[in-house]
């Protein structure tokens, strides 16, 4: 343990503690006799307004009880009484405070009782301590001394005789320098006299050596306050004495407990957490010390609730390992090596049970669990490990692992108060553990959740090369409200979208999953940017529209640019709502913004959105980013378009390492908002990647329009597709010339896929319908989906209509 750390141990240990219980002391009938300023403090009461009356004017229960002959038996047989009850406060209201009543005897066998209260506001202040408190409380015997000014003790209980072995009738009557040793008993009325004086409780700490144990003393720690009378003046000192020899240990145990309250669960991570429990308790606990976890844990997954285990045997992960030695010889495992419980051992049982293990001296002969563990037996006799305990790490029922703690230097073997430390230790542990693990729950299923939301790896396409980034502003789950897409269209067209929706975080995130859908499902129906934008509006009222009617959640609010490239004619076609305009960056790395109309965010409705078309020649670079990409603390959006416009001026840099170069450029600190940021560079197909036949309306052309396709994929090389590729153009073009006005075109296009594409001046778009047995038409678009890979049909500019069908490459040997 570092220096720094056991001074910081010792400073809490020497620390002295104020008296700030409330003290009263009654005749035998329960009338007020003696009062204390801590209990004016506690009921509001002055020592005038209860002294010579009856105790119920605070505590309502008390008179009749303590007139029980019953109950008077119960507090001499147990030495008083303990527990939570009501007080009354002298502005009329009541709360609890934790009570003990004590028996006290006086000249003639007279009786009187001590009250000793304190507020549970209090104790639960100390909460964190509670558990070691008690145990100290519970076993070690309270004496109390009432004095009068003189300092002759006037009243004691019986549990005054165990402290320092002086009995009572030879006490009564006498000042402490009658029964003490002198030095001892002369600084003890020093400090009375002070307390008489003043009226301040005080602490007093003084050796003894009671009969029985004169080879061993004693350490007494005396709490004295002032007792006052019906007038506010001094009656005399009550001194509430206990046992602290070895407080010093007990003290230091404490401080060990305040010291895990910082030392503890620092980070939500199961294995940092592990190994803060396993330092803080060498060497201040044991030589030697493990934590062992499931992986269920360590994974965010639920744990095992507690039960037998039957037959299985557990596998653990060791997560934490502490040792006085360096490097931890005595553990055959490292940390985040697989551990195995055999049964039967101590381990296991503990895992089974639930409940701790404490052997203060290890058994290492023959026939005990060791014969089944031949590992940790050669390790245990290697080592000198002579006591140890097991402490299962258990969280709302569940054991989340197993905690070990070993003694091999420290002679003196553990005892039921080291469990009791050590498993408020590990209970700590388990708290952030779990908080830890459920994290971990939490950000698996986050991150599940982005990688289902947003792109996997960008595949290029015959129209565009791709590379994107995001950064999300909740960097503790990952997730946020942004999201972008490349979308293949037919024809070798490309859309290109991103996205921005109000906030951060799951419920942005998952409001962004429904919106990144909706946009593939309207493109996927080939809609032109602007009436594509108008639909998903809509999406976004309806999305509001639920919003309102599950309770108060966050309004929905988006804003979306989308885009449309066409390699073939090299235009892109493009319309925002509410969304930054697109960097546009030629070949030689001039950047511009193009005079894009802005439209409304999502969800507004009323305001159209209008579509502009660019033509952009090759290797022409398109940045879609979202505001947080420009938007900081200390600057406006204008400073952001500029620096983010100086980034992308690099035409040699690839397009990740463009990604790469513009993220750098953000501040140091976390955004504010969610970054994203899609690069796209254009290509063209060659002309000789397309051909393309006006033809007139006339059955006859079906015929004319196969010859000119079949010598057109030979000249490709995709001889093989001719016949499938003739029935689909037979049947497109029978449908336009049966259904369609006007000259018709026909359109092939060889790219990653062949396009068949036929276009008429119809608006009438056909749909596939289900046929039945005796129909003698409407199978044409049913062969042609038997045939490809993909179908349909889009709008033209203009008026008209495109039907396209798509196969899959089959070149000629």
């Amino acid at each position: 343990m570092p220096n720094t750390v056991e001074g910081t141990l010792s400073e809490k240990a020497d620390r002295p503690e104020i008296p700030d219980a409330a003290i009263a002391m009654l005749d035998a009938d329960g009338t007020v006799v003696g009062w204390t300023d801590t209990a004016q403090r506690l009921v509001g009461y002055a020592a005038g307004e209860v002294v010579g009356r009856s105790v119920s004017v605070v505590l309502p229960f008390a008179q009749n009880a303590l007139r029980s002959g019953e109950f008077t038996e119960q507090c001499r047989a147990r030495g008083g009484w303990s527990g939570v009850t009501a007080v009354r406060h002298r502005d009329g209201h009541t709360h609890h405070v934790s009570l003990r009543i004590s028996q006290l005897w006086g000249q003639g066998g007279a009786v009187r009782w001590l009250v000793c209260g304190t507020d549970i506001a209090v104790l639960s202040s100390v909460a964190s301590t509670g558990s070691v408190r008690e145990s100290l409380l519970t076993r070690t015997p309270i004496g109390i001394i009432v004095r009068d000014r003189e300092l002759r003790s006037m009243w004691v209980n019986d549990a005054t005789e165990l402290l320092d072995g002086v009995p009572c009738d030879r006490r009564l009557g006498r000042r402490p320098t009658d029964v003490l040793p002198r030095v001892e008993a002369e600084a003890l009325e020093v400090v009375m006299r002070q307390v008489l004086d003043s009226g301040l409780p005080a602490v007093h700490e003084y050796r003894a050596w009671p009969p029985a144990e004169m080879r061993r003393e004693r350490v007494v720690a005396t709490s004295l306050f002032c007792l006052q009378d019906a007038d506010g003046q001094a009656l005399g000192v009550c001194a509430i004495s206990v046992d602290v020899t070895g407080s010093q240990r007990a003290r230091e145990r404490l401080a060990i407990l305040s010291e895990a309250g910082t030392r503890i669960g620092s980070t939500l991570d199961v294995m940092q957490t592990s190994q803060e429990l396993a330092d803080l308790a060498v060497p201040l606990l044991a030589d030697y010390a493990t934590v062992d976890l499931a992986d269920s844990v360590r994974l965010g997954e639920e744990p095992a609730r507690i039960g037998p285990a039957g037959g299985r045997r557990h596998v653990l992960r060791r997560a934490g390992l502490a040792s006085i030695r360096p490097g931890a010889p005595e553990s055959p495992w490292a940390r985040g090596e697989p551990v195995l419980v055999q049964r039967p051992s101590p381990w296991a049982g503990a895992l089974s049970s639930g409940r701790s293990y404490l052997e203060p001296v290890l058994d290492a002969g023959p026939g005990t669990w060791l014969d089944q563990d031949p590992t940790r037996a050669r390790t245990l006799h290697e080592h000198g490990m002579h006591s140890g305990m097991i402490v299962p790490i258990r969280a709302r029922r569940a054991v989340l692992g197993v905690a070990s703690f070993v003694r091999t230097e420290e002679a003196v073997p553990f005892q039921e108060d080291d469990l009791l430390l050590a498993e408020e230790l590990v209970t700590r542990a388990a708290l952030a553990l779990d908080n830890a693990r459920q994290y971990a729950r939490e950000h698996t299923a986050a991150l599940a959740l982005q990688r289902t939301l947003l792109p996997g790896r960008l595949r290029d396409s015959a129209a565009v090369e791709t590379a994107a980034c995001y950064l999300p502003a909740d960097a503790d789950t990952g997730v946020g409200g942004d999201w972008f897409d490349v979308i293949p269209l037919s024809s070798a067209r490309v859309g290109l979208v991103v996205g921005d929706v109000v906030g951060h975080g799951i419920n942005a995130a998952a409001t962004m999953g429904s919106l990144r859908t909706a946009v593939r499902t309207l493109a996927a129906m080939d809609l032109p940017p602007d009436e594509l934008l108008t639909h998903l509006d809509d999406v976004v009222q309806r999305l509001t529209e639920d919003a309102d009617d599950h309770g108060p959640l966050p309004a929905v609010g988006a804003t979306c640019l989308y885009a449309v490239y066409d390699p073939v004619t090299r235009r892109c076609t493009m319309a925002r709502a509410g969304h930054p305009p697109p960097a546009i960056i030629d070949p030689r790395g001039k950047v511009t913004l193009p005079d894009l109309p802005a439209g409304a965010p999502l969800g507004v409705g009323l305001v159209p959105f209008q579509a502009v078309e660019l033509e952009l020649p090759p290797g022409t670079r398109l940045a879609f980013y979202t505001d947080g990409l420009i938007e900081t603390r200390d600057a406006d959006i204008d400073a952001g378009i500029r620096q983010l416009s100086a980034s992308l001026a690099q035409p040699s840099r690839s397009l990740e390492h463009l990604c790469s170069s513009v993220i750098e450029t953000l501040p140091a600190q976390s955004p504010r908002d969610d970054v994203t940021l899609l690069l796209a560079r254009t290509r063209a197909l060659s002309p000789g990647q397309t051909a393309t036949w006006d033809l007139p309306s006339d059955p006859a052309v079906v015929h004319t329009a196969r010859t000119l396709v079949t010598r057109q994929l030979a000249t490709w090389g995709l001889a093989r597709m001719a016949p499938s590729t003739e029935l689909i153009v037979s049947e497109l073009l029978t449908n336009a010339v049966r259904h369609a006005t006007g000259p018709i075109r026909l359109r092939l296009i060889q790219h990653q896929v062949l396009t068949c594409e036929v276009s008429d001046a119809s608006d009438c778009l056909p749909h596939r319908r289900q046929t039945r047995d005796l129909d003698e038409s409407g199978r044409g678009l049913s062969i042609v989906a038997r045939l490809c890979r993909r179908q349909g049909c889009r709008s033209t500019t203009g008026g008209g209509k495109t039907v396209w069908a798509e196969q899959e490459l089959r070149r000629d040997a």
